[in-house]
């Protein structure tokens, strides 16, 4: 079973700790993490989830993310992650820190509140070299982020909703 940390509204830690159920069922403030993978062509590595996730089942995603397990660092959880849903590690160094959102949202099944640590990491990776974790991710490809950028502000409804993620990206890689 999964043990997160509970946040105060302001990303400060309580003390408390509570499974994933209940923090989700209480709508409790938690941290995640999200890593971009970048490659030298400018090309994002996006990740289909899988038919078998809660949420987003089947739609375009971040490269590799997750929450930040009770105990740990963010950077130690997008390491983890990435080593988990993609069979890469990188090191503390590689994974670029970029910024933060929140993510605050009622669905039938869930209260989400979640402080989004969000990393980048640039370099080429063969997508034939990825060990995908079945459970997580379905499949992966690149996609130019200019490209990406039409598709989120088209609407597409093949890519997970991160709006305020998203615009923070596009921007950040727009003045790299």
């Amino acid at each position: 079973m999964e043990y997160f940390d509970v946040l105060t509204e302001t990303g400060e830690k309580t003390g408390e700790t509570k499974s994933r159920a209940d923090v989700h069922r209480d709508g409790d403030w938690h941290a995640s993490v999200h890593v971009w993978i970048i490659n030298s062509k400018g090309e994002l590595l996006l990740q289909r989830r899988s038919p078998q996730k809660d949420t987003g089942a089947n739609k375009w995603d971040v490269s590799c993310g997750g929450h930040v397990q009770a105990g740990n660092t963010p950077i130690v959880e997008a390491q983890r992650e990435c080593f988990e849903e993609l069979g890469i590690q990188f090191t503390e160094s590689e994974l670029q820190h970029i910024f933060t959102v929140t993510q605050n949202y009622i669905r039938p099944t869930e209260i989400n509140r979640e402080y989004n640590d969000v990393y980048l990491v640039r370099k080429d990776i063969d997508l034939s070299t990825l060990v995908l974790q079945e459970e997580e991710v379905a499949e992966v490809k690149y996609m130019p982020w200019q490209e990406m950028r039409k598709c989120i502000e088209a609407e597409d409804p093949t890519f997970c909703t991160h709006e305020d993620e998203y615009i923070a990206l596009f921007d950040y890689l727009a003045r790299a």
